[in-house]
């Protein structure tokens, strides 16, 4: 869990803030009327969110690729289309 700061408090503890998120290994969030505005991460947590990020967009980049990839195949010789049985019992129409 992140230890929350109001802003106008960040501002006069800021080295006390980035000590803590460096030494103590903590994540703060500077919040503005009890919004969250910001957060002050280490070094070492932004590099692996940037990280995952990356592979979240190379996966879904593969995922987009092969589905367009993905082609109409053609009926086997002598097989209804897909719909074909359904369109013809509809033309039918009622006995």
């Amino acid at each position: 869990m992140a230890y929350e700061i109001p802003v106008t408090q960040a501002r006069a503890e800021l080295a006390d803030l980035i000590n803590r998120v460096v030494y103590g290994g903590e994540r703060v969030v500077v919040t503005r009327h009890g919004k969250p505005l910001v957060a002050l991460v280490s070094a070492d947590d932004l590099r692996r969110l940037e990280e995952a990020r990356e592979l979240a967009e190379s996966a879904e980049e593969q995922v987009i690729s092969a589905v367009s990839a993905v082609r109409e195949v053609a009926s086997a010789p002598g097989e209804p289309q897909r719909f074909g049985i359904a369109a013809e019992h509809r033309r039918a129409g009622p006995a």
